[in-house]
């Protein structure tokens, strides 16, 4: 059996080789040198894209060409700090940026205002590392994950959902009171929270 490349994304953003299957693909430009991926990401752009679209062929490790990530679902590429492609994934992006503009209360954002404020919320500047956010518990919408345990759990309703290598596991009710520390970016969470119909695996609902 051929072993797992490292192309698939983890909520908190790492690139690992794990068999786990994508249901999105996307990019954050070129990472790799040969089949090895080199840097975490080349530009604040960081994508979420269509397995398919229009019939074009996605040839991965290419020389200078873009490195294909996979995501296991879209709320994990929502944590990871990716956002819908503005154009294989066009219908989900306007609904993205309209709800990036009704929450903060401004005009229709364009793409490198919304790449430049997620990549502040998903990284620490300057040191590359994982920026965490406090929340309340109250507060989180379904599709939000959070690091709790040593682990990225997902929030779907009142109820926590582990993410592991092999897909979604354990479930535990989640706090009713105090404080999260939340992996999703901040202006996903609240994008999350007006509705976005976030594509979740059917596995996190128990099914």
């Amino acid at each position: 059996m051929q072993s797992p490349a490292q192309n698939r994304v983890t909520p908190l953003g790492e690139i690992v080789a794990i068999p786990l299957r994508g249901a999105f693909t996307g990019n954050r430009g070129i990472l790799h040198s040969g089949h090895e991926i080199v840097r975490p990401y080349a530009h604040d752009s960081w994508l979420t894209c269509s397995l398919e679209y229009k019939g074009i062929r996605r040839t991965q490790w290419l020389p200078s060409r873009m490195t294909w990530l996979f995501f296991f679902d879209e709320a994990v590429s929502f944590a990871a700090g990716h956002r819908p492609c503005a154009l294989c994934r066009r219908g989900s992006y306007d609904l993205y940026r309209e709800a990036w503009a009704e929450t903060a209360g401004d005009p229709l954002p364009s793409a490198k205002a919304m790449n430049r404020q997620l990549h502040g919320e998903r990284l620490v500047t300057r040191r590359r590392e994982r920026r965490l956010h406090d929340m309340p518990w109250q507060r989180l919408p379904t599709g939000t994950f959070v690091s709790l345990e040593g682990g990225a759990w997902l929030v779907v309703d009142d109820v926590l959902v582990r993410w592991t290598a092999r897909g979604y596991g354990a479930s535990r009710l989640r706090p009713r009171d105090g404080r999260a520390r939340v992996v999703t970016p901040p202006s996903s969470v609240r994008i999350l929270r007006t509705g976005y119909p976030v594509q979740i695996d059917a596995s996190a609902f128990g099914r």
